[in-house]
């Protein structure tokens, strides 16, 4: 048999350091969070130490042992090496004890989930971790950002001895999902901005959404409110958007150019909110995109939401934000969450633009049907708790 202490910054190094040295039949003896160094007992560095052990010698990636050997541990590497036989050297060989040995076996079957897996696919995750694997994977998160998330499950996991409720780990990944998103600008209408504009294609809901928003407004935060449409391709949408401002009591300017939009900015001057609609058009058509500053003044105290449906797939999501990229996006609304029961998407753009989201919504309902957005919505929607 052979022991061997390993430390490492993280828990998937350690593994990885391992299967190099003692094969996949290995297993994890024991684990823990240790620090090292610093100064004056500040600034320690955060290391995992673990203890392996396997029954099968030592790896035949090593090199083979030589008469030339002449140490008999090699301390330093923490290797055990068979001595010469010399009638000056006398030496016993303790051999485990046979609880050891039992206890050993104990835990390779009952903890097989501890050990590594031969392949190239990385740890064989315990239960617990294996049920967030699968919930990542059916919520269509990124593969790269699963592992991510997953490692650092799995070293919360070892350093709190192998032992965790499947609330404990629901609550880990929760919490990790929201760290991980935390670099992101969340919520609604700062109301630093005077206008604010809401793109995307078509289908998704940015009439609907934009007279949430108007109808938050003014019930609760009490805004004196305006809308602008440029959405002059849809006689329907003009005629709802009306709908809405009457049942709101706002008033509405449509505008067919540049000139129009200056025109109504002036005549909503007293106003605290403009809400700005935009026509929805095919969005692989970047003429369209174009056009839209032919119309809006994108530079004047505009804030822009890219509006987005959850029924899409994500490859549409990403190709409509590359075409919408040449507008300053500030954050994402997501539609018809209600629609839809993989919400990784919503993560995972998040992620790579590094843009936040100001609003989901989850029904046609105005004003109840929108939630205004923070880190802990979009963990607890992709994890599905309350």
């Amino acid at each position: 048999m052979k022991v061997k202490k390993y430390i490492a910054p993280s828990m998937a190094e350690a593994m990885k350091n391992i299967r190099a040295e003692l094969g996949s039949d290995a297993v994890i003896l024991n684990s823990r969070e240790v620090h090292s160094g610093g100064f004056l007992g500040l600034f320690k560095k955060r290391s995992i130490e673990v203890i392996a052990a396997t029954d099968k010698g030592v790896n035949p990636q090593q090199k083979p042992i030589t008469k030339s050997s002449s140490t008999a541990v090699n301390a330093s590497k923490g290797d055990f090496l068979q001595p010469e036989k010399s009638a000056n050297v006398k030496m016993e060989i303790q051999r485990p004890s046979e609880d050891i040995i039992k206890e050993i076996t104990d835990l390779k079957s009952k903890l097989n989930s501890l050990s590594l897996n031969s392949s190239n696919q990385g740890p064989l995750y315990p239960e617990h971790l294996q049920l967030m694997q699968k919930l990542l994977k059916d919520q269509e998160i990124d593969e790269s950002l699963q592992n991510t998330l997953l490692t650092c499950l799995l070293e919360k996991w070892y350093v709190n001895g192998g032992n965790a409720s499947i609330n404990e780990v629901y609550s880990w990944l929760q919490k990790e999902m929201i760290s991980q998103l935390s670099g992101a600008n969340f919520g609604g209408i700062s109301f630093k901005k005077k206008y604010i504009n809401v793109v995307g294609p078509t289908g998704v809901g940015k009439t609907t959404t934009l007279a949430k928003i108007a109808a938050d407004c003014v019930i609760n935060h009490k805004k004196k409110v305006a809308f602008i449409t440029t959405d002059t391709y849809r006689i329907a949408a003009i005629d709802q958007l009306k709908t809405y401002a009457k049942i709101l009591n706002v008033p509405m300017e449509v505008c067919y150019t540049i000139d129009d939009f200056k025109k109504a900015t002036e005549s909503f001057e007293e106003y605290d909110v403009v809400l700005v609609d935009t026509a929805g058009r095919n969005f692989r058509n970047k003429q369209y995109v174009e056009d839209l500053k032919k119309v809006i003044d994108f530079d004047n105290e505009m804030e822009t939401f890219l509006v987005l449906s959850l029924t899409s797939k994500q490859r549409d999501m990403e190709d409509i934000y590359e075409q919408f990229s040449i507008i300053e996006i500030d954050k994402f609304i997501f539609t018809k969450a209600d629609e839809t029961s993989a919400y990784g998407a919503m993560y995972n753009l998040i992620t790579k633009y590094n843009k936040g989201v100001a609003y989901m919504t989850n029904g046609q309902n105005v004003p109840d049907d929108m939630i205004e957005v923070k880190p802990s919505n979009i963990a607890k929607t992709i994890i599905g708790v309350e």
